[in-house]
């Protein structure tokens, strides 16, 4: 954890802080670690997620109506 070089104050549900610190024993590393880790996967799915999104860009839009009309004309719904 020497790497890391800012602090921040968390807040938790008790239950949910417990579950963390439970995790953290078991698993021998630290709250933050833990954290930091969880943090880095919720941004790399925004970027898998941004990735997705411009490689569709040029794809024609469908109002949701139009998307409904389209399920019913092919019988789906």
């Amino acid at each position: 954890m020497s790497n890391l070089s800012k602090r921040s104050t968390v807040y938790f549900e008790p239950q949910i802080h417990q579950a963390l610190k439970m995790r953290a024993a078991s698993t021998n590393v630290s709250v933050s670690e833990l954290i930091d880790e969880a943090v880095r996967l919720l941004m790399k799915e925004d970027q898998e997620d941004l990735n997705a999104v411009s490689s569709r860009v040029a794809e024609e839009e469908i109002s949701y109506e139009a998307l409904l009309n389209d399920l019913k004309k092919h019988g789906k719904i």
